[in-house]
């Protein structure tokens, strides 16, 4: 008599997980590093200032006093942008139990709102986008942060422009220009404390023979204590303090960013909403929506290396 087999039997039950795995990156890092701050308006605006150059110059006994040349602050500005993500789920999709989620809306929502965010990222770091105030057909942009450093705007390779630093065509990060990169905003008056880093760069910093924690003493029952080398660098001590180093899958190709995040903002015009669209028909629409922008508080107290391996600047 024959065996009966799985491969004839009929009604099997699916064995279909209730997990959904989805590996598409999510954290920006960037983003979270930054406090907020709420404004007004879609065009915010502050003020920089700094103080004159130090002076060796002291007066002689009852000489009369001479006024300085009083230097005005700096006005700077920025655009809020509108961020925002619709979804449409039929009637009957909403009726259908699914694996892995209750209800499709509410699904096809967190995963909006997931992207949204990547897209703020990506806005504030990736682009490199200047400002731009938008119009009645157009989208108001929000500075990206490399285009409010000092000396943004040069694209010539080898050559420093304020706290923008170029490395040669062809060449990749090194360890120097970093070090320069650091120094600029240190001496400017900032107090950088972390890397922003592509992936690609965070292995060229990895080599840096400086680094902090190359090599760690790893408590291992069996063998007891034993110094490993690890690949990899999460802290980089230079002459003008500690950095922590972060990979960001969203940071422009090429770039490696410098910055305190206290001298940063992300500012807040509308906060996200979730608002239930007007319906229409046999379905449900959903819009989730924010209005944001990109604040540097001192255009010295940040610095960019740009890495011209392609041949090319921003």
């Amino acid at each position: 008599m024959a065996t009966f087999q799985t491969y004839t039997e009929i009604g099997v039950k699916e064995n279909i997980s209730d997990i959904i795995v989805n590996i598409s990156p999510r954290k920006t890092p960037f983003q979270a590093s930054l406090g907020s701050e709420k404004v007004h308006q879609p065009i915010y605006q502050w003020q920089e200032d700094s103080l004159r150059s130090v002076s060796a110059t002291t007066q002689v006994e009852g000489a009369d006093s001479s006024e300085i040349t009083v230097t005005p602050t700096v006005m700077r500005s920025n655009y809020t942008a509108i961020f925002s993500e619709a979804v449409k789920v039929a009637g009957t999709v909403q009726a259908t139990q699914a694996y892995g989620r209750a209800k499709e809306l509410a699904y096809q929502m967190s995963k909006s709102a997931a992207a949204l965010k990547r897209d703020v990222e990506n806005a504030f770091v990736g682009t490199a986008a200047a400002a731009n105030a938008g119009g009645a057909a157009v989208a108001r942009v929000t500075a990206g942060a490399q285009t409010m450093i000092t000396g943004a705007g040069t694209s010539t390779f080898a050559s420093q422009s304020g706290n923008v630093f170029f490395m040669n065509t062809g060449v990749n990060l090194t360890e120097t220009a970093l070090v320069n990169a650091i120094q600029a905003a240190f001496v400017a008056g900032g107090d950088p404390t972390r890397i922003l880093v592509t992936p690609s760069n965070s292995i060229v910093i990895a080599s840096f023979a400086s680094a902090s924690g190359r090599y760690r003493t790893i408590q291992d029952s069996t063998v007891g204590n034993k110094t490993t080398l690890v690949n990899a660098v999460n802290l980089y001590v230079s002459p003008f303090g500690e950095q922590v180093v972060e990979v960001d899958r969203f940071l422009r190709a090429k770039n490696t960013l410098i910055y305190d995040p206290d001298m940063w903002a992300m500012t807040t015009l509308r906060p996200w909403t979730r608002e239930n669209l007007a319906k229409v028909g046999d379905s449900e629409r959903m819009l989730i929506i924010g209005e944001f922008g990109l604040k540097h508080k001192n255009f010295s107290a940040s610095s960019i290396v740009v890495d011209n391996a392609a041949g090319s600047a921003f």
